[in-house]
């Protein structure tokens, strides 16, 4: 069962409409807002904890444990990457790893991951 436990979050302003968002990785633009993470792989700030439509507060998770949307098959101790559609999956070579899966997962289930920062690319 996913659950948060000490966490670190920030609240960002929501630079497009995340109110069907929550729980998926976001991305830190040149504006100074999140966006919902387009690009398989890429980087992110972290996972959006609520639902904030356009130019509304975002409290995102930039560390900790916290859940995620996965976006497929995830093995527990996987390491975690985002997909093009903000959904957590398995890394694969050169994706940014954010995290690692705490429990097993299926496509559309919310997971329990431990979020780190500065991840490195997989190998």
């Amino acid at each position: 069962m996913a659950v948060t436990e000490s966490r670190n979050t920030r609240t960002f302003i929501a630079g497009e409409d995340l109110s069907t968002a929550q729980f998926k990785f976001v991305t830190l633009e040149a504006d100074g807002q999140v966006d919902l993470a387009d690009a398989a792989g890429e980087q992110c700030i972290g996972i959006v904890e609520n639902d904030p439509a356009s130019g509304a507060e975002a409290t995102v998770v930039v560390a900790g444990k916290t859940r995620v949307v996965s976006g497929g098959t995830i093995a527990a101790g996987a390491a975690i990457a985002t997909d093009a559609a903000g959904d957590a999956v398995t890394a694969s070579a050169g994706n940014i790893i954010m995290g690692y899966a705490m429990e097993a997962g299926v496509d559309g289930q919310v997971i329990a991951i431990e979020l780190i920062q500065g991840g490195n690319a997989a190998a």
